[in-house]
């Protein structure tokens, strides 16, 4: 493969708050389409063009791609998807693990694992799995 593989999200009816708070929590360009700006607006009921059509977050080390269900029937989270993250610093994997936690649920405590590693999985207020590691704080 020439390029890695880039995780795609869906959200139902709130893409362009959850990609406004990934873009405050690691940077980055934010590029955001709602049907009503895209060539295709027309193949959309009207009552959905507020709806995001497609959202892209690139910081240099990642890419989120991202949209709202536009009327593709009723968002059902699972736990097959979750993003994994390598921290740099234990002050950067503390500061993600308390934002990404906050209003969410923490699946695993941040802590070190037998692996070496100080190791967390927490789910955003959005419904999104993130595992955070820190190889040998």
């Amino acid at each position: 493969m020439k390029n890695p593989a880039q995780p795609y999200l869906h959200f139902q009816d709130n893409c362009k708050e959850a990609m406004r708070f990934y873009q405050e929590l690691f940077g980055g360009k934010l590029e955001i389409m709602p049907i009503s700006e895209s060539p295709a607006k027309e193949h959309f009921p009207e009552n959905l063009h507020e709806q995001i059509l497609h959202a892209s977050l690139t910081n240099g080390n990642f890419n989120i791609m991202a949209s709202d269900m536009c009327g593709q029937g009723e968002l059902k989270q699972g736990n097959s998807v979750e993003l994994s993250l390598d921290c740099d610093s234990k002050e950067e994997i503390e500061y993600l693990y308390h934002k990404l936690s906050e209003g969410g649920q923490v699946i695993q405590k941040l802590e070190p694992q037998f692996w070496g590693a100080l190791f967390a999985m927490v789910m955003d207020k959005f419904g999104v799995r993130w595992m955070l590691s820190l190889s040998n704080p």
